[in-house]
């Protein structure tokens, strides 16, 4: 794994909140055959949280002082990561884990300074989950608590290293190798993500669907004046992002605004999770640099490591019990 660092001036600037349908500029440049020109690498990192912090209440924006302050204390986060690396061993409070030096979080609230990256509720936060998404969620605990890994089965999909969790789809700010790499055609799209070097390719040439179920599911994309919109759905069960259904339907928007700036926004439906759909906006940076290999768990020996301690464990708590 490799991670960029980047410690950030802290300066309170007045700023006008971008619009849930944000419209493109006329300024952002086009491809040779007239689209908008989305490619680059796009940074998605910020430390505005997905769902805003229940004690915000309904206030939607931060004021200038608060996203100050906000700011100020991640940059003084990585300050004290970098001086304290050599002794840091904390992250999840487990001997072993990557600690909090190799975290790249990020620095900045998103310029619209939007207490929450969730646009739809009005609330900030996701719908509240049906009763079946509430069964599973609880029947997910049980099972993590009493069988944690029985089996690399019972181990997530980026404990695996075949997806990452914020790539999605949808992606979603977290952790490290926070970064996209887009590339057109006149007929397709690619969204290539740092985390686990993950490719999607999206047609957009009205191609029919094989009806083929994947892990990130199946992607058909199309113009909607100056903003791609990617359909997907005939997602795997072998994948529940954030605890979905198979049947789940994302509906995501790119919308490039001005030279420097991605609007990402994203849309999740699916009965069987929540009560409601409810829609997030990701302002993502054009990052100069390139995408960095992604080695996960250096082979993924830490699967082996995962499964030997659970059996480790079960030997000592046999040994205790005979005694």
């Amino acid at each position: 794994m490799r991670v960029r660092f980047l410690v950030t001036v802290v300066a309170a600037t007045v700023l006008v909140p971008l619009l849930a349908a944000p419209a493109a500029a006329q300024d952002a440049p086009r491809t040779p055959w007239g689209a908008p020109d989305l490619q680059g690498v796009w940074d998605f990192r910020t430390i505005t949280p997905l769902q805003r912090p229940e004690e915000l209440g309904d206030q939607e924006f931060l004021t200038e002082e608060e996203a100050a302050n906000r700011e100020q204390a991640a940059v003084n986060r990585d300050i004290e990561l970098w001086e304290a690396a050599p002794r840091r061993t904390e992250a999840g409070g487990s001997v072993g884990a990557y600690n909090n030096f190799w975290m790249d979080r990020g620095t900045n609230v998103i310029e619209t300074r939007r207490t929450s990256l969730i646009i739809d509720p009005p609330n900030g936060r996701m719908p509240p989950l049906s009763e079946d998404g509430q069964r599973r969620a609880d029947e997910r605990q049980a099972r993590r608590a009493a069988s944690p890994a029985d089996s690399w089965l019972d181990r997530s999909s980026f404990d695996r290293c075949i997806l990452g969790f914020n790539q999605g789809p949808p992606m979603t700010p977290g952790g490290y190798n926070q970064n996209m790499q887009l590339f057109q055609t006149e007929d397709h799209v690619v969204v290539l993500n740092e985390m686990v070097h993950d490719s999607r390719i999206i047609p957009i040439d009205g191609r029919a669907r094989p009806g083929i179920d994947s892990w990130t599911g199946e992607s058909r994309g199309h113009w909607e004046g100056d903003t791609l919109v990617v359909e997907t759905i005939d997602f795997s069960d072998k994948h529940s992002w954030r605890g979905t259904t198979p049947d789940r339907h994302l509906i995501e928007r790119f919308t490039r605004v001005d030279a420097d700036t991605l609007v990402y926004e994203f849309t999740v439906t699916d009965p069987g999770t929540w009560t409601a759909p409810w829609t997030a906006q990701v302002p993502m940076r054009l990052n100069e640099l390139p995408l960095f290999e992604y080695a996960c768990h250096e082979g993924n020996y830490s699967l082996e490591g995962i499964l030997s301690g659970a059996r480790a464990d079960e030997r000592k708590a046999a040994q205790e019990a005979s005694r």
